[in-house]
């Protein structure tokens, strides 16, 4: 019992932290997220495993699933999926999240000296006034994940670390 708790404390700790894959969906989603969980992690421990996807292939009437498929379902979540890492993975991929590489490279086109910042208001400025222009509720939405310096410098390796995997510094 005292490890399921610890579990569950675990859980809300993630969930808390990584609030911004929460508001990719809405409420709805989540809880129907929550029940798909909920039937692949088969021990209930709230982890999903290998042994949780090969039983939940087996009640789908699919047996002889590889073990090397499974890894590779796994290695998705880049460390044990929990209920938060499961929602985020299938908020990348319903909502179209670049690779962490990918948004990298983007911001190092407005860091021309490779320092790993960019300024808070030229960014800003560009944000607003460039392609899919941002409003400034927008702005300022994303600007309250990013770690931003006393100099007003954005440090987008941070950041993108944070959009891709949530923000895991505050779970322990």
């Amino acid at each position: 019992m005292a490890s399921k708790k610890a579990s569950n404390k675990r859980q809300r700790g993630a969930q808390k932290s990584c609030s911004n894959v929460f508001s990719m969906f809405e409420q709805s989603q989540i809880q129907e997220f929550k029940e798909a969980f909920g039937c692949i992690d088969q021990d209930r421990d709230g982890v999903i495993k290998k042994q949780d996807l090969k039983e939940t292939y087996a009640q789908l009437g699919k047996l002889n699933v590889k073990d090397e498929e499974l890894d590779e379902m796994l290695n998705e979540g880049k460390g044990p999926i929990n209920f938060t890492v499961f929602l985020t993975l299938f908020g990348e991929k319903l909502n179209g999240t670049d690779p962490e590489d990918t948004i990298l490279a983007a911001f190092k086109l407005f860091d021309p000296n490779g320092t790993g910042f960019v300024n808070k208001d030229e960014f800003k400025r560009l944000l607003m006034t460039q392609a899919e222009k941002f409003t400034a509720e927008e702005v300022t939405q994303a600007f309250s994940l990013a770690p931003i310096d006393p100099a007003g410098n954005i440090d987008y390796k941070s950041l993108c670390y944070t959009i891709t995997h949530g923000d895991e510094k505050e779970e322990s």
